[in-house]
């Protein structure tokens, strides 16, 4: 086997010819991205909840921001609850029906779709047929609950 030394012709040419090809790799690689413009689908704009209730007031101390995912299994009620601020559903997988316990009103939301929660009303989610599953997003105050169960209802997660 014959080794090249360095200083050979065939080696210089194949150095030079290698670091030619390679120069728009290093270019390619230090190109910034374009800048582009995202999609935006706008899910939810409100001021008031699913049951027409107006949201009056918003809490004036520093936001605690807090994103749940939660999975309510097939034929299930949710205990009866209040929310101390505004918050904003999202149903990924199923449907989920929400009812208010002292109108009666009840409203069924299904996968893809967004909802504005109440505040202060009791109220109560119910799954369908198959498992719900559901992404929350509250702005709420730290330190205080995202979800007050009633005296004797357990908690809604």
């Amino acid at each position: 086997m014959r080794f090249l030394s360095p200083m050979n012709p065939t080696f210089l040419a194949g150095t030079v010819a290698a670091a030619i090809l390679s120069a728009p790799l290093a270019i390619a690689q230090t190109t910034p991205p374009a800048t582009a413009s995202g999609h935006a689908e706008h899910l939810l704009a409100d001021d008031h909840s699913w049951n027409g209730t107006p949201y009056d007031h918003y809490p004036t101390t520093r936001p605690m921001l807090s994103m749940i995912r939660l999975t309510i299994p097939a034929h299930s009620a949710l205990p009866w609850h209040t929310h101390p601020y505004p918050n904003a559903g999202y149903v990924l997988e199923g449907t989920l029906t929400i009812e208010d316990r002292e109108s009666g009103k009840k409203r069924t939301f299904h996968q893809g779709e967004a909802f504005a929660e109440s505040v202060n009303d009791v109220h109560r989610g119910v799954s369908g047929d198959g498992q719900t599953v559901l992404l929350l997003t509250y702005a709420g105050s730290p330190g205080k609950p995202t979800s007050i169960p009633l005296p004797g209802q357990r908690k809604e997660y």
